[in-house]
């Protein structure tokens, strides 16, 4: 019999990440789950629907910290700005659900430039307490204009059309699902391109040494800014899939403890890897709905002792677990075969 060659170093990386043999099974997998969710998730879909939209939150957080190095903690200003503009429009202009989805986006985009003009010039714990601050001031808006948004009661009577005239919003969340599938596979394959362009790249130089960048002439400020303005529309993208799902819009979208979830998600599943927003992200949402079965006053110690172990020992969160896996499965396929 013929020995398959031994392959290591760039070569094992080739065939780990690149154009390889099973460089499409890794990216097909996600995926794959999450169209077979829709078909064998039953009742639990609308609970899948909740995590393709924290996925898709997740992600937003990760391009502004995990790839441009920004310490936000206020990403939930634009995920509750992109789900009340969406609901203010559903209910005074039109309840059509992909024009909601460009104004909520909209609206969030321009939130994050004019936020991100003021605040970029700072860094570190200034710019932290910078996007707590405009979260907070936003929440208090939020709660003191009741005539806008409807106070503690909340943001009601938001109705939703069928999506392209056809696919209903029903009970049961099949069309919820894969509207909010087919708009998070849009984002990421942005999110995808952008961090390996050349304008993702310098982002990366950046979050390493940005004096070091702008001594070779990259517009470090404009780059930032741009980043968090893209941040924002994701994160307003994320907004407006909860209020038209839910059609319903709480002051709780405003809760710095919504940014908090998300970044607890995003370390579960590993910075700096798109996927890792995907799997952190849905890791959450699944435990925290069987630890909250079990009991539901005490579910978030099951969630901070998970916390606790992948930070200690887990170096990139749980897509460490998928590099292992994937390293194994490569040496597996490389390794001779026997005579």
């Amino acid at each position: 019999m013929t020995a398959r060659p031994a392959l290591s170093g760039p070569a094992l990386a080739q065939l780990r990440v690149g154009p390889g043999r099973f460089g499409w099974l890794w990216h097909a997998l996600p995926w794959g789950l999450a169209i077979g969710t829709y078909f064998f998730a039953g009742a639990y879909l609308t609970l899948g629907t909740a995590a393709l939209e924290m996925i898709l939150f997740t992600l937003s957080i990760d391009l502004c910290l995990g790839y441009a190095g920004i310490v936000t903690f206020g990403q939930a200003a634009f995920f509750g700005v992109g789900a009340y503009a969406a609901g203010l429009l559903s209910i005074h202009l039109t309840p059509d659900p992909l024009l909601g989805l460009l104004f909520g986006t909209g609206i969030a985009a321009i939130v994050g430039l004019v936020t991100g003009m003021l605040i970029l010039h700072t860094e570190g714990v200034t710019l932290m307490m910078l996007t707590l601050a405009i979260a907070s001031m936003l929440s208090a808006f939020a709660l003191q204009a009741s005539s806008l948004t409807g106070g503690d009661d909340g943001l009601q009577g938001i109705h939703i059309s069928p999506l392209f005239g056809v696919f209903p919003f029903d009970l049961w969340g099949n069309t919820a699902y894969l509207y909010a599938l087919g708009v998070l596979f849009l984002w990421f394959a942005a999110a995808w391109r952008i961090v390996r362009s050349p304008f993702g790249r310098s982002l990366d130089g950046i979050r390493q040494s940005p004096r070091r960048m702008r001594a070779i002439g990259t517009p470090v400020w404009w780059r930032l800014v741009a980043i968090y303005t893209l941040s924002a529309a994701m994160a307003g993208t994320a907004g407006v899939l909860k209020a038209q799902t839910n059609q319903f819009v709480g002051l709780d979208s405003l809760d710095l403890l919504v940014s908090g979830t998300a970044l607890v998600m995003l370390i579960l599943g590993g910075t700096r890897r798109l996927y890792g927003a995907f799997v952190g992200a849905a890791f959450y949402v699944v435990v925290q709905d069987i630890a909250a079965e079990f009991d539901p006053f005490r579910w978030m110690f099951v969630i901070g002792g998970l916390l606790v172990i992948i930070v200690m020992f887990l170096e990139g969160g749980l897509m460490g677990l998928a590099d292992w896996a994937r390293d194994g499965a490569a040496r597996l396929w490389t390794r001779p075969a026997p005579k």
